[in-house]
């Protein structure tokens, strides 16, 4: 961006935009910290007309645009590689409309999915997608986020019904529709979903909701290996148990969460169960079952908990495992993966994996949303420790090699964004060429979110 841009710029939105060092260095960077690029200026954007006026802008000047809002990414999706404006969207944060009858809400794309959940409790509605981090629901629609709820209630894809994105040219689009269902026409809400902002700039959603379940609780379970806890997890999904959360943590991330957040248990691999009922018996039955099951595949110290407390303890303990281990090695630089795979394929790949890296003598810990094939492996290495970073790329290629074997994907949710490229032309050699004929399509000079993806 040159300067007689950025001055057009500052005389145009005024306070909205910033350059200050504190604020650019802020926008250069997401959750990963792998990689860093200022941004030559950010715009706080508190309407539509200011992002389309920015759009206009950057079209006519030439600069390219990145937008951001929490900056929770892992995969390098918000940082500006070629500088220009960070569009940053959290002031577009309002929930228009709870419409309770319709189990729907619509959403500006900077309101975060706690912020929603909040105002949806008192209709005993919720959002189901549930990444851990406070992310922004356009962040997550670009991303096509995930987490711990996608096992019952699906990825961010699965629910959103209808968006309003604006275009590079001027144009602000509807896709999709607040009808439960649609055959009209192409699916254009599901192209621009998991795009990245490398199409067209997500200013407004219409999302789905669910009924709060009734009746919860969460089983725990230790196993001797994270691939006899992967193993005991499909044997979950074919009881057609439908668990409202089914989640993996290993021993080293176990560990991290018990010192950052001084609890108690035991280290070892362990299988978090969330089962949901409408009645107390019909729950207990499912428990039962649940419990049966972790017992013939090796699980040990079974125990339950059943209130809000102790549920949310346990939640709360997942959610923050990657920061617990980042705190746990705060000189190292941390690399964190995420693929998905067949479920009845996720047994042997997680075994793969582990040994691949005890092979190698790599302090890598495991996570996983194993009800749906989806688990992460943290790597972590001080950043001059080159020795250890080869092994850990030669770990991380030969599981991504695994993965695209056993039919799975790159990415069950973080997304591509900068560090997932090259796996990415590895699984989609035959389409490749074609993503990039849709995107010249909405992008022909290559100013949304450059660099992402291809």
């Amino acid at each position: 961006m040159n300067p007689e841009t950025l001055t057009l710029l500052q005389q145009h939105f005024g306070s909205k935009l910033s350059t200050a060092g504190a604020v650019l260095e802020a926008h250069g960077r997401d959750e990963s910290r792998i990689d860093f690029h200022l941004p030559d200026a950010v715009l706080f954007a508190e309407s539509e007309e200011d992002v389309l006026d920015a759009l206009r802008f950057a079209g006519e000047r030439q600069f390219p645009i990145v937008p951001f809002a929490v900056g929770s990414s892992l995969e390098g999706q918000v940082i500006p590689v070629q500088g220009g404006l960070s569009l940053d969207l959290s002031g577009l944060n309002r929930v228009i409309a709870i419409e309770a009858g319709g189990f729907q809400a619509t959403v500006q794309a900077g309101v975060t999915y706690p912020e929603l959940n909040r105002q949806a409790r008192q209709h005993g509605l919720f959002w189901a997608v549930d990444p851990g981090a406070e992310a922004s629901l356009g962040g997550m629609a670009s991303t096509n986020a995930s987490g711990t709820g996608a096992v019952k209630y699906g990825t961010t894809r699965d629910n959103i019904l209808e968006m309003r994105v604006a275009l590079l040219d001027g144009r602000v689009i509807r896709v999709g529709s607040r009808a439960r269902k649609t055959s009209a026409g192409y699916d254009l809400k599901n192209l621009f979903i998991g795009a990245e902002g490398t199409l067209g700039i997500i200013l407004e959603l219409t999302v789905r909701l669910w009924p709060l379940p009734a009746e919860v609780v969460v089983l725990r379970g230790n196993f001797q290996s994270v691939a006899g806890a992967a193993a005991c997890a499909v044997s979950i999904m074919g009881a057609a148990l439908q668990p409202e959360r089914l989640e993996l943590i290993d021993e080293r991330e176990i560990h991290a969460v018990n010192v950052h957040l001084g609890r108690h248990y035991p280290e070892r691999p362990t299988l978090w169960i969330e089962l949901a009922s409408p009645s107390r018996a019909a729950l207990a039955e499912s428990l039962a079952l649940c419990r049966e099951l972790c017992e013939d595949a090796g699980a040990q110290d079974l125990a339950v908990a059943s209130s809000p407390a102790e549920r949310a303890d346990i939640w709360e303990a997942r959610h923050k495992a990657y920061s617990a281990m980042v705190a746990l090695h705060p000189t190292h630089v941390n690399l964190s993966t995420d693929v998905c795979v067949p479920l009845h394929r996720l047994p042997e790949v997680v075994a793969a994996t582990r040994a691949a890296c005890d092979g190698r003598g790599l302090d890598a810990s495991f996570v996983g949303h194993v009800g749906d094939g989806n688990f992460h492996v943290l790597f972590h290495a001080a950043p001059d420790d080159k020795a250890t970073w080869d092994a850990i790329h030669a770990t991380y290629d030969e599981m991504m090699s695994l993965t695209l074997a056993a039919g799975g994907t790159c990415s069950g949710e973080h997304g591509i964004g900068l560090h997932k490229k090259k796996y990415l032309a590895q699984e989609r050699a035959d389409t490749l060429e074609l993503m990039r004929e849709i995107k010249a399509v909405f992008d022909p000079t290559g100013l949304l979110n450059p660099q992402k993806i291809f």
